[in-house]
């Protein structure tokens, strides 16, 4: 991927080296519009944790969207941008650069404007509108404050333990929590909000794939028009995107685990489910192709 000497973002807040500090005693990340976690993603989490000998929480922020607004503080410090000669912040920045131009032209298209989210760069902890945020909880988005938070230590994960190395796997990890910020501006975050409580526990998990098949798909859509524009992408670069979705698929956690197959617990989608949909935006470059509410 040949990102270097590219623009790069300047909504990127860096907290790292800071004091975690909290959101209110007790507080836990929460996902989806204020919910807690259900068992089925619990269910994966722990499958993950027994696969990979990893902090089972690393699976649960995984590409996983939003929560809902709690009590909750700015932090005191002002905020700052990384060390300029920080290769790993600039290569997160570049990709944000990039979301930013792609989805601004996506929306404009559609006489609509498009609101550039935030990306927070964070270690050990700190607070989010969605409760209290982990490094051991890999990358997530709120929709409570519109921020994108990563622990860069996840990358090492992404490579080392679930077997998705590369940087086009870590842009698409970005550009599918980016993903979730475009649906949160198109209202699909808070018409799942409104089905909590309205539904069972085993419909919320079907909507809950749904909506990160969707993030998978917009993802995509960023990796067609990005391409188109800048040409970027190398020789196994679009593979390398394909085999993370393949990787985070819940069939495959659950079957390397050395468990029974459960779709009913499923939360992000089977591996085939989350390369179709990846694919599906990467062909056409179209956000209406991203309905997955209207699909199978």
């Amino acid at each position: 991927m040949k990102w270097e000497g590219r623009r790069q973002s300047d909504n990127v807040e860096d907290r790292r080296g800071e004091g975690g500090g909290g959101a209110g005693p007790g507080l836990p990340m929460r996902a989806f519009g204020g919910r807690g976690l259900s068992l089925g993603t619990v269910a994966i989490a722990l499958i993950a944790g027994w696969i990979f000998g990893i902090n089972p929480l690393t699976v649960l922020g995984l590409l996983s969207g939003g929560g809902a607004p709690a009590a909750y503080e700015q932090p005191a410090a002002p905020a700052h941008r990384p060390p300029a000669n920080d290769r790993s912040a600039a290569f997160v920045r570049t990709v944000l650069a990039d979301t930013e131009d792609v989805w601004a032209a996506v929306f404009k298209a559609s006489g609509k404007n498009y609101e550039r989210p935030t990306l927070v760069l964070f270690s050990n902890a700190t607070p989010t509108a969605c409760g209290q945020g982990e490094a051991a909880a890999g990358p997530f988005y709120c929709p409570g404050d519109h921020k994108v938070y990563i622990d860069l230590g996840f990358f090492e994960t992404l490579r080392s333990r679930l077997g998705a190395p590369g940087d086009f796997a870590q842009a698409y990890v970005i550009a599918h929590e980016v993903g979730h910020h475009v649906q949160n501006l198109m209202g699909v975050t808070e018409r799942m909000d409104r089905q909590r409580g309205r539904v069972s526990e085993a419909q919320m998990n079907a909507l809950s794939v749904r909506v990160e098949l969707q993030a998978d798909c917009l993802a995509g859509v960023w990796a067609h028009h990005s391409q188109q524009s800048k040409g970027w992408l190398e020789k196994g670069d679009l593979e390398e995107a394909l085999n993370a979705a393949t990787q985070i698929g819940d069939d495959t956690l659950q079957r390397n685990a050395g468990r029974r197959v459960v779709p009913e617990s499923f939360t992000h989608g089977s591996s085939e489910q989350r390369m179709s949909w990846l694919k599906r935006g990467m062909a056409s470059g179209d956000i209406n192709q991203c309905n997955t509410f209207a699909r199978s």
